[in-house]
């Protein structure tokens, strides 16, 4: 066993939505933001895996706002790396209409968890259509655009130099693949083509997703 406390850090990330303005950003008062996100709290105890406590590499939990009712053109500002506030690259205008890819299913619900997420740098040089297909392979299941998001905005330290990950469960109409990556010392949201390998981009994955609607572990299949 390992000595962490999962209570602490749930209301760690709480605290950190509330800290980052995502009750205005999802249109809501804070008692009702704080109704909607506390409750995950019995997807997170009910979750059947060992937690570790957190690395810059490795998360045990991340609690996730759906697209629904935050848009990642929204929340993706609200992110900062010592300082410099996040920004969507200019050729990213569309990303809101990014969605999960058929092998992907996101919970229920406006609020749900991802577990055991990994920045992926097994992934590091490997084309993204190569790493989707080993991960599923491996019981993983990749990260939505707005899993990125909720994961550097909750622990900003994991998005490094040389380090930075894609977001293979998002994908639009073309070959674009969603990225996160650091460009002029801020957090920068663009995205790679899918047959591309990058040395310095890895590919994001976890364990599954729990949320309250059906509230068992997902995973891709």
């Amino acid at each position: 066993m390992t000595n962490f406390d999962v209570d602490a850090e749930f209301d760690r990330q709480v605290q950190r939505f509330l800290d980052k303005g995502y009750p205005a950003a999802a249109g809501m008062e804070q008692h009702a933001f704080l109704d909607l996100v506390t409750p995950l709290h019995k997807a997170v105890l009910e979750y059947e895996g060992e937690f570790a406590p957190p690395t810059k590499a490795r998360v045990p939990f991340l609690l996730v706002i759906a697209k629904e009712r935050v848009t990642a053109s929204r929340s993706m500002p609200l992110t900062e790396l010592r300082g410099g506030s996040g920004f969507v690259t200019d050729t990213f205008d569309d990303v809101d209409r990014f969605m999960p890819i058929e092998s992907v299913v996101i919970p229920g619900g406006d609020a749900y968890v991802l577990f055991d997420l990994d920045r992926g740098a097994d992934y590091l040089n490997v084309r993204p259509n190569d790493a989707l297909i080993s991960m599923i392979g491996a019981g993983r299941t990749p990260l939505t655009v707005e899993e990125g998001i909720a994961f550097i905005t909750q622990f900003p330290d994991s998005l490094e130099k040389n380090h930075c990950f894609s977001l293979l469960a998002s994908r639009g109409a073309d070959k674009r693949v969603p990225a996160l990556w650091i460009s002029k010392a801020m957090p920068k949201l663009g995205w790679c083509w899918a047959g591309n390998p990058h040395t310095w981009l890895g590919a994001a994955h976890a364990a599954g997703r729990a949320g309250l609607l059906g509230a068992s572990s997902r995973r891709a299949e």
